[in-house]
């Protein structure tokens, strides 16, 4: 992977890109640049037709000073090492930001979980945990689901920890069903937390939500709910999304004239946001290009699918209406499509902000497992809207006044929070 494209020499240089800014000190800045702690391990499962397979997985644990690391585990064929490090460092950044006492992690699984059976996918997850576990713990590292993992799959890991430790642990992992201990609302609650930060942006720039248009990158659980909600919430429409067809492994774009419809589309879709390609264009759906997205006359972008996907090759793509660009992904923007963008003055909601949602809904199922009392839907909701707006205005506020762009005045602000913590427990 060349440094342009690697997402930790990217999470690095946006930190440091950051210290200078703010002044940190020599030994802060060099602390924060690297994860506290990782764990490689190689483990053995049985496959289904009597075979073993050998698989290796991840767990960083990224800094720890504001509290239990915090972060998703992904099954997914081209995990790095280099991947979960720079995620569990924005997951730093993100807990830091939207001001909850948590630290980063990450973890990830080299694995395609759509060519393994339910059976195996059960038995790789708790060999996972077995093999992590020493790490884990509500006080200590807490996991969640990410790519390609999902309640289901927390589980048989939350299962598989409690039989190591011998006690009921449920808030070891987040993320799980309702009836194991899951909070009201986490599934929808990264893209409701996206447009909550689009509301506000929308507010910033002195525009109409009602009627402004969207096209989307991806369709999963976090561009689904993004996309019902950029209906429901803002009154705007959706032009386009664009996922990944598992089958013939090509990405499309799904358009229609006057909008799609998100619940439709979500109806023909499989567990892992693959539309069925088919049934849309029955439907009278246009099928394009899996990079058409980025090029249509939008007032909002949205990727919410994967890291890279607006480069230095890329941006010159986005239509000149775009006014605002929502990173509900992790890492979707290179540091040169970065630099067009401010100089073409896109308002650009940075991922570690805009997706924060999740992780504090997440964090909301922490406190819950703890009390063994558990919160509505309408309350969850309510206490995440205050929090991501919170949020947003805490970054607009730094960006403004550091005359800095809104990724570097959400780095200032997540950087100072860990900074201090780190300091004040003598680390520096």
């Amino acid at each position: 992977m060349s440094e342009e494209l690697n997402p930790f020499a990217i999470a690095q240089q946006q930190l440091d890109q950051a210290a200078e800014i703010m002044g940190l000190d020599a030994a802060t800045h060099e602390l924060l640049r690297w994860p506290m702690c990782e764990l490689h391990v190689t483990f053995p499962v049985r496959m289904d037709d009597g075979t073993t397979q050998v698989f290796h997985g991840f767990r960083v644990q990224y800094n720890g000073a504001r509290g239990p690391t915090k972060g998703g585990l992904r099954f997914h064929p081209n995990e790095t090492i280099d991947t979960v490090r720079a995620l569990a460092a924005w997951m730093t950044w993100k807990t830091a930001v939207v001001d909850i006492p948590l630290g980063g992690g990450k973890g990830g699984v080299v694995c395609n979980p759509k060519e393994l059976s339910a059976q195996e996918l059960e038995r790789l997850s708790r060999a996972y945990i077995r093999h992590v576990a020493r790490v884990l713990g509500p006080d200590l590292d807490v996991p969640a689901p990410d790519v390609a993992t999902n309640p289901q799959i927390m589980s048989w890991m939350v299962d598989e920890y409690e039989t190591i430790v011998g006690r009921h642990a449920p808030g070891v992992i987040t993320g799980k069903p309702i009836p194991l201990g899951g909070s009201a609302g986490r599934g929808p609650a990264t893209g409701i937390g996206t447009i909550v930060t689009i509301r506000e942006a929308l507010k910033r720039l002195d525009i109409e939500p009602q009627g402004t248009s969207v096209a989307i990158q991806g369709f999963g659980n976090v561009a689904q709910s993004a996309a019902i909600n950029y209906v429901n919430m803002l009154g705007g429409v959706v032009m386009c999304v664009a996922c990944w067809d598992h089958q013939d492994r090509t990405s499309y774009t799904y358009a229609k004239q006057g909008g799609i419809d998100p619940h439709f589309l979500a109806s023909i879709a499989d567990a892992y946001g693959s539309i069925d390609k088919e049934a849309a264009i029955q439907a009278g759906y246009e099928v394009q290009d899996g990079d058409a997205w980025l090029s249509f006359d939008a007032d909002v972008l949205i990727p919410a699918a994967i890291e890279n996907v607006i480069t230095g090759q890329t941006v010159g793509q986005i239509s000149p209406q775009v006014k605002i660009l929502a990173e509900a992904a992790n890492g979707p923007t290179t540091p040169e499509a970065d630099q067009v963008l401010q100089e073409r003055g896109i308002y650009v909601i940075p991922d570690f902000l805009c997706n924060a949602g999740g992780v504090t809904v997440s964090y909301f199922e922490q406190v819950q497992n703890t009390y063994g009392y558990y919160w509505d839907e309408e309350t969850i909701f309510e206490r995440l809207d205050k929090k991501m707006t919170s949020a947003f205005h805490a970054v607009h506020d730094m960006s403004q006044k550091y005359q800095v762009h809104n990724r570097m005045g959400a780095y200032i602000v997540a950087v100072a929070r860990v900074a201090e913590a780190c300091k004040l427990r003598g680390w520096v």
